[in-house]
């Protein structure tokens, strides 16, 4: 197995009908969700306590008008600006997010979804930053245009869609400090996974070709992408052992995770992750995304993978740990 491609164990990677939050082009409000017991201390982050006296009547609009119904994570809104703060973190979480697609295997894109998470709900963030990842994909797509091994991303992208249906059913029914919880383990998982196959004690052997084991990693990559984006591990896994040369390891995860993300929109977009607010958002950071890529891209043929996967997992480290003790607490 090639050097390149045994260092790149890279990762993935309110429906709101009304749009009053919006009072101006600069300061464009987000929709943020409390859980249905009102318990804002462990919901809603520290940026959005200050908007605390902003919170709906559960059910009921401005009017004292009953609400239609909306998923369990968006009982109640938050209006919270997206202001230097927030941009403070978005920035750099999307820029690592693009290059990492674009010349790293997706090894830091993981680590913008558990960043953002820090300042939104769970739900949220990761509803933020879909529209980026795709971003990221078509634009890192053309540069990898059939360079990927077609046998390997098949088998991982058919096993992927069992994997995001049981994302789904998960989702719409699991609580969000349930989520943070999951987001700050796989995120401290990772870097253990890493630190570990790093110092030898992990190795991946070369294996030859199952179409089952492949899909069975799918399946897992696809479950653990629509949690929080974070299916690069369990694609890695198997892709580390086919014995892939660097490009076409990267290429062969920039398609496969293109199909993931896409497939993902239908059950996002029903279970309320997305509204008019985050989408605006999304698009406010799609230039940072793109510019990202075409750095990742160049990067790709200069730029010591080791340094940037040691910066990028101390990153995750400490912010899955956070996310950890958010969700504990």
């Amino acid at each position: 197995m090639g050097q390149g491609s045994a260092d790149l164990a890279g990762t993935d990677q309110g429906n709101f009908r009304s749009c009053h939050f919006l009072k101006s082009p600069v300061s464009v409000k987000i929709a943020l969700g409390v859980a249905a017991n009102g318990n804002f201390r462990k919901s809603a982050t520290w940026r959005s306590r200050r908007a605390a006296d902003l919170i709906l009547t559960q059910g009921q609009d401005r009017e004292g008008q009953n609400r239609p119904g909306r998923p369990p994570f968006f009982q109640d809104i938050i209006p919270v600006e997206l202001d230097a703060t927030f941009f403070a973190f978005a920035i750099p979480a999307v820029l690592f997010a693009g290059m990492s697609k674009g010349g790293f295997g997706g090894g830091a894109a993981f680590a913008a979804s558990p960043l953002l998470a820090l300042i939104l709900p769970p739900q949220y963030a990761i509803g933020v930053m879909l529209p980026l990842l795709m971003v990221m994909d078509v634009t890192a797509i053309r540069a990898y245009w059939r360079l990927w091994d077609w046998r390997n991303a098949r088998a991982l992208m058919a096993g992927a869609v069992p994997g995001i249906l049981l994302g789904s059913a998960i989702y719409s029914i699991a609580d969000p400090d349930l989520f943070r919880l999951l987001i700050g383990l796989i995120a401290v998982g990772f870097v253990c996974f890493q630190i570990a196959r790093g110092r030898g004690w992990i190795s991946v052997a070369p294996r030859p070709f199952s179409a089952i084991r492949a899909g069975s990693w799918g399946g897992v990559a696809g479950l653990t992408s629509f949690i929080s984006h974070a299916g690069g591990p369990p694609a890695a896994v198997h892709l580390l052992g086919q014995n892939l040369g660097k490009t076409t390891y990267q290429a062969t995860t920039v398609l496969t995770f293109w199909w993931i993300n896409l497939v993902k929109v239908p059950p996002y977009a029903m279970l309320g992750m997305f509204s008019r607010e985050s989408l605006t958002a999304s698009l406010m950071l799609a230039p940072v995304a793109i510019l990202g890529v075409l750095v990742g891209v160049v990067a790709h043929r200069v730029v010591p993978e080791r340094l940037f996967f040691q910066i990028t997992y101390t990153f995750l480290l400490i912010t899955g740990s956070k996310l950890i003790f958010d969700a504990l607490t």
